[in-house]
């Protein structure tokens, strides 16, 4: 990453989230398309503005195909085989660790959230009593929907068709009797452009979570056209009056239909849909004018994407299917769907000066990796829980290939739709479990899956977006890589007893060929004042000693204070079955085997306590890492790795069973 100048702010950073848009139904991915081929088509001008001026990344996936599942991946930075909320476990607590938040606030941002929330906790009422309300989970300001169900109804103030009122909160006040007339979009966009211009007062660089609840059902649409002009002056404006609240209060609501869109002779819930999109776009082009007029669109990064697939609900609104403009574009599968339309979302990033105008990206990424890309613009190392991989060297040009992982798992009892459109082996797919993994550049997936042992089907989505060529079993190759996902899956998520899975049970299997071996851990220390207990992939500083370790000691330590220490090696497992590891430092540490997060032991941990984990493994050698740091605590730093097993009490890990290879150094 370029480096800021001298007394210039990091880059400020917005998010902007949508609800349900599918990857067809912004211009520059698909509708643009639809229009050269005479087709039903919407418009979204500023987007594709935006798209022109930035990057698209064409193969960017969610955590999970349905919103709160997606989001708390998003927030926290971990793919769905860590994340603590899953399926379809709306308003569920996310969990106190770290959140795209907390770690932009340690590095001086400034934290907001405008929109839709629904990961505050099911126990409580108010922000006192909700165990996760976003101010609790590192946002300094939040405005709008708490619940999941009220970002179903885009008028809070008033009953719409199937939705009562709704609650809505501008920090700890509920104000929807306030709101008569205002639109969420607009009130939302309006929120986030005065949020914007206060922070320009601080000298701080701001982070904004922009999480729009359109256009989702129900599809309700604004009652005025979108005020003329945008940013200081013009555009949607927040007034803050009762009943005023927002410029675009009108006479009445739910009424206005994009002039674009009223003469095609479409079904209304088509008219209400295209229009409801073009109102996010006029907020988005609203925004991007904001930070132009404040002179600060050179310093800021704007991400714009979705949270899962196109949906087919319009609450009371008529019959309703993404079809009519295929809002799915190119791809097989709705919202619910792991099928490429479910999970694949229209992704837009956009940076003046540093993203490279008109690009494009096809590697697959994943929401996990936002966490880790926006803490290296903050100058910070990614806290070692992430599952996700920086996007930064892939937006400003310095690599082509993204590294991460793409995971994703979820369970929902419907079936993929029979549209026409979609491939005969896709439509009405019981869904069930399903999982999703890429390795080797193929994506893997399973539908309805029974147990460990089911296939994956096998599609290079690259070449194949439809996911009409299965190339499992096509040759000894694939066959190859078939098992090598089967074992995959295993090695790289935890399972959660609130969203069991069938494969649960599997010990995670060992390494078939470790090939050359040699006894010992290989150790790195760093010298350097982290606030978490970091990856050490993402310092930037070069390890300060290095070398061959007997076992998980800190006699390799160099000094006592403002130090990482990583081991990495191999644990020979002597019988399958079920492992618990006890971990009890001073400060901080974090324990992985093979990528599974057995022990988190750093936000929240009470130093000194002990953290235990069970893992079920298989006989073997199971690579381990553990990354302990300790900042400016008094006292002698310590560290306590111990495991009980099958036939094993519970003990410190004998250097006979650990050991390095060579080969990988």
């Amino acid at each position: 990453m370029q480096q800021p100048e001298i007394n210039q702010k990091p880059p400020n950073i917005i998010f902007i989230l949508t609800d349900d848009l599918g990857y067809g139904d912004i211009g520059a991915f698909y509708q643009n398309q639809r229009r050269e081929e005479g087709k039903p088509h919407h418009k979204t001008p500023n987007l594709d503005r935006m798209a022109s001026e930035g990057m698209r990344l064409t193969r960017h996936y969610v955590g999970a195909p349905v919103c709160a599942p997606s989001r708390a991946s998003l927030l926290q930075g971990v793919h769905q085989g860590h994340a603590n909320i899953r399926d379809n476990q709306f308003d569920k607590a996310l969990s106190d660790n770290h959140t795209l938040a907390s770690v932009l606030k340690e590095a001086g941002y400034t934290t907001g959230l405008v929109g839709k929330y629904g990961l505050q906790g099911r126990e409580g009422n108010s922000p006192e009593t909700w165990q996760a309300y976003p101010t609790k989970r590192g946002f300094d300001h939040f405005f709008g929907y708490v619940r999941h169900r009220d970002g179903h109804n885009h008028y809070p103030a008033h009953k719409v068709r199937e939705r009562p009122k709704v609650e809505l909160y501008a920090g700890n006040e509920e104000i929807s009797d306030q709101l008569r007339g205002a639109y969420t979009t607009d009130l939302f966009t309006g929120a986030a452009k005065k949020w914007i211009i206060d922070q320009e007062q601080e000298d701080q660089p701001f982070f904004l979570y922009l999480a729009y609840d359109t256009p989702h059902a129900g599809l309700e649409v604004a009652s005025t056209r979108y005020p003329e002009g945008g940013g200081l002056d013009g555009g949607v404006q927040l007034i803050g009056e009762v009943d005023n609240y927002i410029n675009t209060v009108g006479d009445s609501i739910d009424t206005y239909i994009h002039p674009d869109y009223i003469d095609q002779g479409w079904p209304e819930p088509q008219q209400r849909f295209a229009s409801m999109v073009r109102r996010i776009d006029n907020g988005v082009g609203d925004i991007i004018q904001l930070l132009k007029d404040l002179d600060i669109d050179e310093n800021t990064m704007i991400v714009f994407t979705s949270d899962n697939g196109p949906h087919r609900e319009s609450y009371g609104y008529g019959e309703y299917d993404p079809t009519f403009f295929d809002s799915f574009g190119p791809l097989d599968g709705i919202k619910r769907d792991t099928w490429e339309g479910g999970i694949r979302v229209p992704t837009i990033a956009w940076w003046p000066g540093r993203v490279s105008e008109g690009s494009m990206n096809d590697s697959p990424s994943g929401f996990h990796d936002w966490l880790p890309t926006f803490v290296e613009m903050a100058g910070l190392p990614a806290p070692a829980r992430t599952d996700g991989v920086s996007l930064l060297p892939v937006l400003t040009g310095e690599n082509n290939q993204h590294s991460g992982e793409v995971y994703v798992e979820y369970n929902q009892g419907g079936e993929t739709p029979g549209y026409e459109e979609f491939h005969e082996s896709h439509r009405e797919q019981q869904r069930g479990q399903m999982q999703v993994l890429y390795l080797g550049g193929y994506k893997g997936i399973r539908y309805n899956i029974q147990s460990a042992d089911d296939e994956f089907r096998i599609y290079d989505t690259r070449q194949d977006p439809g996911e009409t060529n299965d190339l499992a079993a096509s040759s000894n190759n694939f066959d190859t890589l078939q098992q090598q996902m089967k074992n995959r899956v295993l090695q790289i998520r935890r399972p959660d007893l609130s969203a069991e899975r069938p494969y649960d049970e599997m010990p995670v299997p060992a390494l078939v060929d470790p090939g050359n071996i040699q006894p010992g851990l290989r150790y790195w220390v760093y010298e350097v004042i982290t606030p978490w207990v970091p990856d050490v992939h993402t310092l930037e500083q070069a390890p300060e000693q290095s070398g061959i370790t007997e076992r998980f000691d800190l006699e390799v330590r160099t000094r006592d204070r403002h130090i990482v220490l990583e081991y990495a090696g191999l644990l020979e497992v002597p019988e399958t079955g079920v492992y618990t590891f006890s971990l009890q430092a001073d400060r901080g540490a974090v324990l992985r085997i093979h990528d599974a997060m057995v022990i988190d032991a750093d936000k929240e941990y009470d130093s000194g306590s002990a953290i235990t984990s069970e893992i079920r493994l298989e006989e073997g050698y199971h690579p381990v890492q553990l990354i302990y740091a300790r900042a400016e605590e008094d006292g002698t730093p310590s560290l306590q790795l111990q495991w009980s097993g099958p036939g094993l009490s519970m003990q410190d890990i004998e250097s006979k069973e650990l050991s390095h290879q060579p080969d990988n150094i």
